[in-house]
């Protein structure tokens, strides 16, 4: 019998993962991540999955490059040092196609986690939660020394961002709960010494209340010794002398 064209089966199709490619630079102080999306839509990757200890730059008024810095440990944008942002305002400069020709350029940058990105804007688009938190860096003039250098450093990977920023955030959170048990411990801790001192001290009082005797009760016994009434009183005085 005939036999109809052979049924094929559609290959499952792999889920889709944050991979952009992504223009790496190592400027003057190596310590700090610096990085760059290749395009527009490149960037909407590291808009998504960038980390909160990252810093933006973009040329302001005029389309450009989206520019990176990670800070380190414990810093605030107020702490990166100046070297470090001329680098980031040339390259940012550098890879605007209107910036690169002009003089007295203005840059923008600001935390990652004041980027705001709404469903109506175009790639690459973005806006900012807190404008007052948004700060400009005026770059003069292209120093040929400094863009240089970057490029020769410039390294085109393709990382997944979106796996990269979960394992970021799964070992903060690893970090955060190290710090809550510690916590809870030192407080137990705590309790348990008061609970301690407490213990103690009513145990002292208990023995001092024991060993308290009333002058009476010493007279008493004094008298059961055979002695009088006036002899005790004078061996009670004696005692306190």
């Amino acid at each position: 019998p005939s036999r109809g064209p052979a049924s094929v089966r559609a290959a499952p199709t792999e889920p889709s993962v944050a991979k952009a490619m992504v223009f790496y630079f190592t400027g003057r102080d190596p310590r700090y991540l610096m990085y760059m999306g290749r395009d527009k839509v490149e960037n909407e990757e590291l808009i998504r999955w960038g980390w909160p200890e990252d810093v933006w730059f973009h040329v302001d008024k005029h389309s450009s490059a989206h520019v990176y810095i990670r800070l380190l440990e414990g810093q605030g944008i107020e702490d990166i040092p100046d070297d470090v942002i001329e680098d980031c305002a040339q390259l940012t400069k550098q890879n605007s196609i209107e910036g690169c020709k002009l003089n007295d350029v203005q840059i923008v940058y600001t935390m990652w986690s004041n980027l705001k990105k709404t469903g109506d804007m175009a790639v690459g688009q973005v806006g900012f939660h807190r404008p007052k938190e948004v700060r400009y860096v005026k770059v003069h003039r292209r120093i040929n020394e400094i863009v240089n250098r970057l490029e020769k450093t410039k390294r085109e990977e393709s990382p997944n961002f979106q796996a990269m920023r979960e394992e970021r955030d799964r070992a903060e959170a690893a970090v955060r709960r190290k710090e809550q048990q510690a916590s809870r411990l030192a407080e137990k801790a705590k309790r348990q010494e008061m609970e301690r001192e407490k213990e103690i001290r009513s145990y002292a009082g208990v023995f001092e209340e024991d060993r308290m005797q009333s002058n009476t009760d010493v007279l008493e016994q004094l008298k059961l010794q055979g002695k009088s009434e006036i002899e005790a009183a004078r061996d009670l005085e004696d005692d306190f002398m």
